[in-house]
């Protein structure tokens, strides 16, 4: 009785259990082939059309080459914004966190800490607290603003299938809110006084990276460096040479000092300190060289152009050191504008002469002209002069090509 029994419970059930088995198999099959057609149809929709402006990331295991244009456009579509909200991405500035603006119907970047990495300035990052960027798009115009401490400026784009062209103003800004965000690493933020404004256009040409600069800066002034102190400082350079040589002074109107402001600072009786002119055409220059050295596979460009006065020479050779990087460059500025101040046109001059490097062991004129030449350095020709003036563009260099030619680069 017991097995019949069994039998009509358990015939019933084992068919329940394989139409369960069935039906789950034919669901989870169906929901996989949806998910992959999904993928698929989602793939292709964001698959871009030759010649569109692509990149590759990463989804889940598989590559997936996408159209930049699509992922701007979709990122920034209200829908998908919002399911961005809180999430956190790598990037190579630093960490991204994304968040969605309600009532500005915008899209929210905060990249903190930032380190912000370009070629035509060195290898060493530019560190910044924390970036804070807006994003919001109509059809293919994008706008927003972007922002650090409390330097803020605003920013348009036209989105194409192709490219991207940003266009940034920065409105007058006061310069010492500016060194403040990096005052971690200008020791001299905290005691010097600093004052003017600065304004900055500035427009970026995506994917070719075209960057045109335009800073302007009005009315700056530092106090509290010290630079006054430097009106009787002897210099350390001309070792090696006679002693009455060492305690010479080179007049500022000789043929070498001639020669090394037509090579170095042509504008140095013009500019306050810094070369405005110069600085726009050597961020130009430069960012067009590491945009080769990128396609070339190359580390970082070479012959980079340089913008420093000799006022900021002055203040590399006396303070900062050598470092490529812009905080150098920042740190610079402060010292030569109240160099401008302080000490005048003629010290200053006579402080580079005293103090530049011409190769090896050699710095200082007087002993530059005493190695080189075997003279006095008033007592150049105008060819040794101009000679040794243009070895100052990379003074190691050329002391080995003189050392192994007897001649340097003239071009």
């Amino acid at each position: 009785m017991k097995t019949p029994l069994l039998r009509s419970f358990a015939i019933p059930f084992a068919h329940t259990i394989f139409r369960f088995a069935y039906w789950l198999g034919v669901v989870t099959a169906s929901v996989v082939f949806a998910l992959t057609v999904l993928f698929c149809v989602a793939r292709a929709a964001i698959r871009p059309a030759p010649g569109v402006w692509a990149t590759t990331v990463q989804v889940g295991p598989l590559p997936v080459e996408v159209g930049v244009a699509s992922l701007i456009w979709l990122g920034t579509t209200p829908w998908v914004a919002q399911q961005l909200q809180g999430r956190t991405l790598p990037s190579a500035a630093g960490p991204v966190r994304m968040g969605w603006d309600e009532q500005a119907q915008a899209l929210t970047l905060r990249c903190q800490p930032c380190s912000l990495h370009n070629t035509s300035w060195g290898t060493v990052a530019l560190r910044l607290p924390a970036v804070d960027i807006t994003v919001h798009r109509s059809g293919m115009q994008l706008q927003g603003s972007v922002a650090s401490g409390a330097v803020a400026a605003t920013w348009r784009g036209q989105l194409t299938h192709t490219s991207l062209q940003l266009d940034l103003d920065l409105p007058p800004t006061v310069v010492r809110d500016g060194y403040a965000l990096f005052a971690d690493a200008i020791p001299e933020v905290a005691h010097a006084q600093i004052d003017g404004t600065f304004v900055l256009r500035a427009t970026l040409s995506l994917p070719s990276r075209t960057l045109t600069l335009h800073p302007q800066l009005t009315g700056m002034a530092v106090h509290g460096l010290g630079t006054d102190q430097w009106a009787n400082a002897q210099s350390a350079c001309g070792k090696g040479i006679p002693p009455g040589l060492q305690r010479a002074t080179l007049n500022t109107r000789s043929l070498l000092a001639q020669a090394v402001i037509a090579a170095e600072d042509q504008r140095f009786f013009e500019h306050p300190g810094y070369d405005i002119v110069e600085v726009t055409h050597a961020l130009h220059s430069n960012n067009q060289r590491a945009n080769q050295a990128i396609e070339a596979l190359e580390a970082e460009p070479s012959n980079l152009r340089g913008a420093s006065t000799l006022s900021q020479q002055v203040a590399k050779l006396l303070v900062t050191g050598g470092e490529r990087s812009p905080v150098r460059k920042l740190r610079e500025l402060l010292y030569a504008v109240e160099m401008e101040q302080t000490l005048g046109k003629a010290r200053i001059l006579r402080l580079y002469l005293d103090n530049a490097p011409w190769g090896a062991t050699v710095c200082g004129a007087q002993a530059a002209a005493h190695t080189y030449f075997g003279k006095r350095a008033d007592k150049l020709t105008i060819e040794e002069a101009v000679w040794l003036a243009a070895m100052l563009h990379n003074p190691a260099l050329e002391a080995r090509r003189w050392a192994a030619t007897g001649r340097i680069n003239e071009d």
